[in-house]
């Protein structure tokens, strides 16, 4: 007989009310516990490559299965029965407890292996639950530590009722420090207004490629060649006898109309009921997601500043993005997942959240007269470095390559070379222009401000008392121009902070000015023109 529900959790699905009631009272006493048991519904979520290889290959051989075929299904259901096995193992050799002073998980069959982390180091915890962990009412919890790093630093509880990941993850949020609540615990809501900006990001062309790249990696590997199948051919064959001053840009407007499907679809999907606030004991805590859900808290002790991202055709239409540098986040790739505080949204709309997680006004260097900061430029030799390496790496490699291939095949392409050429060296020229205007630096209060970037021009804000090390670094080239690249190490987000292109007497006064007493010990009287130099 089945248990009776108590409601229903966060996203929505029902948790066992004796099962909830069960581990408070175990909690309570720091009795260890079990993950759920619904844990082994989720590897049948293997069963869909192997069934649904066997139907694409059904629907595109009109019902015929190769041998072979029939051999690979056999293979993933052998390859899926021994990873539900050692799902099984796992689950039953898998506890964990939390007691007045850490959480302590337990696993392994063979050799145990304990896992004990204190609870005031634990700085982020992330609740995470796909479609299938959703419906059976379940989610993971991921908790990073304050010395987390790469492939280290993170425990992991998979498939906890909803209720008890909510609840467990206050309990391990609870010494937190600064238990004081913003007035606004409210920073930002979801408005469907923003999704004007959707279209505006990478996915527009890259997610279009990126999904038919998975298509014909998938039917590839079910023995199905996309090229061979008789629709495909027929439309390669239209396409090519058509005139293509007509078909190659309806070609591409399908692509753009394509890509802004899917990228509105992408945005409503990571962003549906978003919400960004500080909850108690100090903490902020972004919640978002439709099919996904993602519950990401960060400890305020542990966030050291913030980003406003702005890449180029979002900065075009006038908005931008915000991130959070935080330590726990765990490695690269998860920080990318777990610091979005902000979607894409209005440029103004970013600076106030942005001020809002720094407990502050945003230093915005576009505003400099209205509460920003005035940032210093950098050197001019910085503009030339820009334009000479987008006319090395851009203009020269397709000019030449053209070139070389109409010299020995068609003069057609001698004749595409000097077009391309004239075409696109304004473009380097405007980019390299645009790139070193968005250069700059300053100081800002508790704050280090940096920008640079053209593509994605980035914005950062850094409590200065988060640099560990200043890292100075230099080329043949960049020596030649008296230059140097600064970089700001932090146990935090990217783990390093770039200010590239500085002048070289003044990169040291700046690192000083920035962290007084960091460099002290480096640092040798200064020059007669004033500026400083290092060891």
């Amino acid at each position: 007989m089945s248990a009776p529900w108590d409601g229903a959790g966060e996203s929505g699905a029902p948790t066992p009310a004796p099962y909830a009631a069960e581990h408070t009272a175990a909690s309570a006493a720091g009795e260890w516990r079990r993950l759920s048991p619904r844990t082994l519904l989720v590897h049948f979520s293997w069963l869909v490559a192997p069934v649904g290889s066997l139907a694409l290959t059904a629907l595109a051989t009109g019902g015929r299965i190769s041998t072979g075929a029939w051999f690979s299904l056999a293979g993933v259901a052998a390859a899926f029965a021994v990873v539900t096995l050692a799902g099984l193992i796992r689950w039953a050799r898998t506890d964990f407890r939390v007691t007045g002073e850490s959480l302590d998980v337990r696993s392994g069959l063979l050799t145990r292996r304990l896992r004990s982390v204190p609870l005031h180091r634990i700085r982020t915890v992330d609740l995470t639950a796909s479609p299938l962990h959703r419906l059976l009412g379940v989610t993971v919890l991921r908790a990073g530590t304050a010395g987390s790093g790469e492939g280290s630093g993170e425990l992991s509880l998979d498939t906890l009722p909803v209720a008890e990941g909510e609840r467990l993850r206050a309990e391990l949020l609870a010494r937190a420090a600064g238990g004081a609540r913003a007035e606004d615990p409210v920073l930002a809501l979801i408005n469907w207004r923003w999704l004007r900006y959707a279209p505006l990001t990478f996915w527009v062309v890259g997610g279009v490629f990126a999904a038919g790249g998975s298509a014909y990696r998938a039917l590839h590997e079910i023995g199905i060649e996309p090229w061979k199948l008789g629709f495909v051919r027929r439309a390669f064959t239209e396409f090519g006898n058509g005139m293509l001053w007509l078909t190659v840009p309806a070609a591409l407007l399908t692509v753009i109309v394509l890509g802004s499907v899917g990228a509105v679809v992408l945005y409503v999907e990571n962003w549906w009921n978003y919400r960004l606030e500080w909850a108690d004991a100090g903490t902020l805590r972004v919640h978002r997601g439709l099919l996904t859900t993602r519950s990401v808290t960060i400890e305020r002790a542990r966030l050291r500043g913030v980003v406003l991202r702005e890449p180029l055709l979002l900065r075009a239409g006038g908005g931008a993005t915000v991130r959070a540098v935080a330590g726990g986040l765990g490695n690269k790739e998860e920080n990318r997942k777990r610091s979005g505080l902000l979607p894409p949204a209005p440029r103004r709309e970013a600076v106030r959240v942005a001020g809002g997680t720094l407990q502050s006004a945003f230093p915005d260097a576009e505003l400099p007269h209205h509460g920003g900061v005035a940032l210093t430029p950098h050197p001019r030799v910085a503009l030339r470095r820009r334009r000479v390496r987008g006319l090395l790496f851009a203009v020269l490699p397709g000019t030449a390559l053209l070139a070389g291939l109409g010299a020995a095949f068609t003069p057609v392409l001698l004749h595409a070379a000097w077009i391309y050429a004239v075409l696109v060296t304004p473009v380097t020229l405007w980019l390299a222009r645009d790139a070193y205007r968005s250069l700059g630096h300053g100081i800002a209060g508790r704050h280090l401000v940096v920008r640079s970037g053209t593509f994605s021009r980035d914005t950062l804000a850094l409590r200065r008392e988060a640099v560990a090390a200043w890292t100075f670094t230099t080329s043949p080239f960049t020596r030649r121009a008296g230059l140097v690249t600064l970089t700001a190490a932090v146990a935090a987000g990217e783990e390093g902070y770039r200010v590239p292109d500085l002048a070289e007497g003044a990169a040291p006064g700046f690192a000083a000015a920035a962290t007084p007493g960091l460099l002290d010990e480096f640092l040798v009287s200064p020059r007669q023109d004033g500026s400083t130099t290092a060891t």
